[in-house]
């Protein structure tokens, strides 16, 4: 029998994935980079099969990726981590420039970066698994701390999109859940599954605690995706 809440014990970083090929860029937001070797040093990280940016890194053999901090913008990791680069251009607006290898690199909200070509790819099931080589890295800031997958969910109240190796259904998560009262409404993205909890607001975009939903502002979005008011159903 397996209990899900043991895989969030399994402590993760949270990092901008990207890649060029051509004129086409793309990344997402990813928990699954990790060091493979020292000499030369490697990287390893998982991408979903179906996501754009699988292609992109096949087909230009190289990717970047970006460690983000613990304020790192809640619009970026939206764009990147809940919206596919098939419809929209991420990099709209986000400081990035063009590394060694061809990969985009993003500087707004991360405090490094590295530039890496592609050795190997592994056929893992619903992922691919590249590893590269990592032939160019830098600071960015040195001050902020690194954004942990615990400090996200814990913190900023995010949870995986559906083709992160590390998404599991809520519905298998036997945890606390928020108490429902007639004082306290639970409204659910059903983009990021972030939920908004009338008796906390949402501090991040200036809601005070016990704002209904009906009473946010008709331009208040998702602080997790992005995503505005409709995409909302009550939990």
């Amino acid at each position: 029998m397996i209990n899900f809440e043991t895989f969030f014990k399994v402590s993760y970083g949270l990092y901008l994935v990207t890649a060029k090929y051509k004129d086409t860029k793309a990344g997402y937001v990813a928990n699954t980079v990790f060091q493979v070797t020292s000499n030369p040093p490697k990287f390893g990280i998982s991408c979903n099969k179906d996501n754009f940016s699988a292609e992109i890194i096949k087909k230009s053999g190289a990717f970047a990726f970006s460690v983000l901090g613990e304020q790192a913008s809640t619009g970026l990791i939206g764009d990147f981590g809940y919206r596919s680069s098939r419809e929209i251009d991420k990099f709209k607006g986000v400081n990035f420039f063009i590394g060694e290898t061809g990969s985009p690199v993003v500087l707004d909200s991360s405090l490094a970066w590295f530039d890496c070509k592609v050795t190997e790819t592994f056929d893992v099931g619903s992922h691919l698994l590249f590893i590269g080589e990592a032939i160019a890295s830098d600071l960015v800031k040195k001050e902020i701390k690194p954004l942990t997958y615990n400090y996200y969910r814990e913190v900023m109240k995010g949870f995986s999109p559906k083709n992160a190796p590390t998404y599991v259904d809520k519905a298998l998560i036997q945890e606390n859940l928020p108490l429902i009262t007639s004082e306290n409404e639970l409204w659910q993205c059903q983009l990021c599954h972030f939920t908004y909890e009338s008796e906390k607001g949402d501090p991040i975009s200036g809601i005070a605690p016990g704002t209904k939903f009906a009473d946010l502002p008709d331009d208040w979005t998702c602080p997790i995706c992005g995503a505005d008011k409709s995409l909302f159903e009550r939990d």
